[in-house]
């Protein structure tokens, strides 16, 4: 068994029979040189080289055009000539008759050609070396357009299947490829597949691990009883759970890998979908009936009984149609959990904390997020409070804010009970000034807060006046008999507009 990490390779190419079988070359072919497989070996150019070693030049799979004016003479420098060319990878050899250099094929070098496998054609006088060089490029043009138009009827095909879910976009890939395949999960679980070996053969288990162990790795191809197995992750995640693997008894050229890759996309994308909405609905139902409990939910849901929510509002710009889109959303935060309202706003809950490299990727996109402390799935309405207010914070700088942890962590040490009943009471005198005239003092409060008393960010954000903003602070004051000066002060309202419910919070 050979294994080899893939390179990206659209280059066209067309087996060396497409050159040996136009009539208008006359080529003759040195039968004892061939041996199985040789005619289809790839061509990727003809070119004319009459250096005695042309291999430090090449890239592999050309077809060599000599006229034998610098050929070696002597048995063992003829028999070093036609190794280098093999070892390079060149695909055939094309020897010239020329009444000046030689009118008959060399002896050493059919012999030397026939023991290290390298195809020799005889190229006839009437032939010069141009009209090679002409119909391989034609050929090569003919074949890149051939591929171009089987690209786009897959993909087309492809994208249609989509809509049927995920069974018939399984097998119209494997229709599309001549192939079996196979869409496997965490644990090497068949999530579909299409006339695929089951289980799987050890050789292609071990080829999955190093795709998934790897860095960077697109794809990874071995070779198994006489076939070949290509494994792919599936996307729009780089680094996706799921992997494709496709197996035929033919190698896979550069339409099939293209083709490969847009299965793979659409493979990810309905994939993930159709287990969204599975595990929703599952949820769902299990809830309205009373079946399953919301800790039940988020571990179905998340992976874990508690969950962290995330906040986002416009950074700038705002971000655009595309980055609006839930679909966007949960595949980044990796949760079907996501609502996005006007504004726009949105809201997820995740079940681990997303990385700071995400939530700067998300600030690229125009979304300014706040991350909340880990809640138990039944409170999860009372982590509004403190993921609205950590917005505030992330807003006043400008940056994402994630929730603490550690020593200076209050959550670890007041129990909710308490904290909720020392919001409510610190609070309660701005929430009925609010509840009595649309006076707004508990989000402008907030808002002061988070930009240090910072009277214009306020105004700005709050979009009134700053007077505005002095006369509710001043009514804020009054109203809870405090000084707003006093350092202590304002950090027991911060604590008290973190722990209170979420009606608190509402503008």
């Amino acid at each position: 068994m050979t294994q080899n990490l893939d390179p990206p390779s659209t280059e066209v190419t067309v087996p060396l029979r497409a050159v040996v079988g136009n009539r208008e070359l006359a080529l003759d072919v040195v039968r004892e040189t061939l041996r199985p497989g040789a005619l289809d070996a790839p061509v990727r150019w003809a070119h004319v080289s009459e250096l005695r070693d042309p291999a430090p030049y090449l890239l592999g799979a050309e077809l060599i055009l000599t006229a034998g004016v610098n050929l070696p003479t002597g048995p063992g420098e003829v028999e070093r000539y036609v190794r280098r060319l093999r070892e390079a990878g060149v695909t055939a050899l094309g020897f010239g008759l020329t009444p000046s250099v030689s009118e008959t094929l060399p002896e050493d070098l059919r012999a030397a050609c026939a023991r290290h496998g390298l195809p020799l054609l005889v190229v006839p006088r009437r032939t010069p070396f141009l009209a090679v060089n002409r119909a391989v490029s034609v050929a090569l043009s003919e074949a890149g357009q051939r591929e171009q138009r089987r690209i786009t009827a897959a993909r087309e095909a492809l994208t249609r299947a989509a809509g049927g879910g995920l069974g018939e976009l399984t097998s119209s890939l494997a229709a599309r490829l001549r192939s079996w395949v196979a869409l496997v999960g965490a644990g090497d679980v068949l999530a579909s597949a299409h006339d695929a070996p089951a289980p799987l053969p050890p050789e292609v288990r071990e080829l999955v691990a190093t795709v998934r162990a790897g860095s960077g790795i697109r794809s990874a191809t071995t070779e198994v009883g006489g076939g070949f197995v290509v494994v792919q992750p599936v996307y729009p995640q780089a680094t996706a759970s799921h992997l494709v693997v496709v197996g035929r008894d033919r190698r896979f050229d550069g339409a099939d890998r293209a083709i490969l890759a847009v299965g793979a996309a659409l493979l990810g994308l309905v994939g993930r979908a159709g287990s969204d909405a599975a595990e929703l609905g599952a949820a769902a139902t299990g809830l309205l009936l009373g079946r399953t409990s919301a800790r039940g939910v988020a571990r179905a849901l998340l992976g874990s009984g508690t969950g962290r929510l995330v906040a986002g509002t416009p950074h700038r710009r705002g971000p655009d149609e595309v980055a609006q889109r839930p679909d966007w959303l949960r595949a980044r935060l990796d949760t079907p959990l996501v609502e996005v309202r006007p504004g726009p706003s949105f809201v997820a809950i995740a079940g681990a904390p997303p990385s700071p490299e995400l939530l700067e990727d998300l600030r690229s996109a125009g979304w300014l997020t706040a991350v909340g402390s880990p809640v138990a799935a039944e409170r999860l309405a009372d982590g509004l409070a403190e993921v609205e207010l950590l917005l505030s914070r992330a807003q006043a700088l400008g940056r994402p804010v994630q929730a603490g942890g550690g020593p200076l962590d209050f959550d670890a040490v007041v129990t909710p009970g308490a904290s909720r009943e020392f919001a409510a009471k610190a609070l309660e005198p701005l929430l009925a000034l609010d509840r009595a005239g649309d006076r707004e003092l508990v989000r402008t409060l907030r808002t002061w807060l988070a930009h240090h008393g910072g009277w214009e960010p306020t105004a700005a954000e709050l979009d009134v006046h700053r007077n505005s903003v002095r006369h509710r602070i001043a009514q804020v004051e009054r109203a809870l008999a405090v000084d707003l000066a006093d350092p202590e002060v304002r950090m027991r309202l911060w604590f008290a507009l973190r722990w209170a419910s979420p009606d608190a919070h509402s503008p």
